[in-house]
């Protein structure tokens, strides 16, 4: 009998880290994939479509977890996992990222002694107020295998006292995400619909509380995307948090009667990076496209005081910025200021197939 690897999703991020690695199994023909979607966030753009464009089926179990505080939901993932397991345990549970699905899962696996293979293991932003760190290093702690992206991954698990043999460095797989979909993405030019020409524009992604929720941090925001619009136009998918922060702080009209802002609600990932590709630079406080734009060999400016990616900033295009940097900033990159950057060893588009080889090492 084929050995069964669970692979965990909890949003639309972890089922486009999932679906290279679910068809490099298929491919693969010694073992079973089983897709389990915890719910943990409703999304809308969860589609049909959206499988389809992945090229994954229907999930086989559907736990409809739902929001709630961090506890309810951990506590309500690893009660409707524990069931399903119980009765149909697989020879491994795969994990992916930093959600509370992940450390969820992976606590309800290792309580009933089954195996877990941590996806993006490693990664640390040493900021223990972000729920993500605690799951990270939660997970870290207890999964049998450590797949990791970066160098730095392993020296960070090195350093907390795991043995080298639970680590394989795979690479990036949100990479081979975007080389999945490669073909949809460069056949869409959705700076059309804004009237920009190539290279001619910034993208803005913004969402983080540290950024949005507060009107002492927001005003400065708004104040220096607008004087960055003056000199680049930006396009700015708004994220449902941020326009309702926006509105709450009163700054919604004067952000969007701005010369050169252009806002449209959230995107899917194809048109997404439909845009990113074709743009000048990149403003961010998300975690992925840090990556990604290292990959495509974008200038990337996050707002954060932290990243859990580092390389990023060593090997790639990506720096940290607080607000009142960020004119200067998007100016260095119009004036040729900003490094070249190069692709991480490893970030290639092929970490699946590196994961089956290791699955097929250790459990094959």
């Amino acid at each position: 009998m084929s050995p069964t690897f669970h692979l965990i999703a909890a949003a639309r991020p972890n089922f486009m880290k999932i679906a290279p690695v679910y068809h490099a199994m298929n491919a693969a023909d010694w073992c079973e994939p089983v897709i389990v979607h915890t719910g943990q966030h409703y999304d809308a753009n969860m589609s049909d479509s959206f499988f389809e464009d992945l090229g994954l089926p229907t999930p086989d179990y559907n736990l409809e977890v739902g929001s709630g505080s961090h506890a309810e939901q951990t506590g309500a993932v690893m009660v409707a996992y524990e069931k399903i397991i119980m009765e149909t345990p697989p020879d491994a549970t795969i994990v992916v990222g930093d959600v509370n699905s992940t450390i969820a899962c992976t606590l309800a696996a290792k309580k009933l002694c089954l195996k877990v293979a941590h996806l993006e293991a490693g990664l640390r932003s040493k900021d223990w107020d972000m729920p993500e760190e605690i799951n990270r290093i939660v997970t870290d702690s207890i999964s049998d295998v450590l797949w990791t992206p970066s160098p730095d991954g392993d020296q960070n698990l090195l350093k907390e006292g795991v043995a080298p043999e639970r680590i394989t460095r795979v690479g990036n797989v949100m990479l081979d995400s975007y080389e999945l979909m490669r073909p949809r993405i460069e056949a869409e030019s959705p700076r059309e619909h804004f009237g920009l020409d190539e290279k001619g524009y910034g993208i803005v992604t913004l969402h983080r509380p540290s950024n949005v929720d507060r009107k002492e941090t927001l005003a400065p925001l708004v104040k220096a995307l607008k004087s960055a619009a003056a000199r680049i136009p930006i396009v700015c998918p708004l994220h449902p948090r941020t326009r309702k922060s926006l509105e709450t702080h009163g700054l919604l009209d004067d952000f969007l009667s701005a010369e050169g802002v252009h806002v449209s609600e959230p995107i899917n990932y194809i048109r997404f990076m439909g845009l990113v590709r074709e743009a000048a630079l990149v403003i961010t406080d998300s975690g992925g496209i840090q990556e990604e734009t290292t990959y495509l060999n974008i200038p990337c400016i996050t707002l954060r005081e932290n990243t859990e990616r580092p390389i990023t900033i060593t090997e790639g295009t990506n720096k940290l910025a607080r607000i009142p940097d960020l004119p200067g900033y998007v100016g260095d990159i119009l004036n040729g200021r900003w490094p070249a950057g190069r692709k991480p060893e490893l970030w290639d588009g092929k970490t699946a197939d590196r994961i089956i080889s290791d699955l097929a090492r250790r459990f094959g």
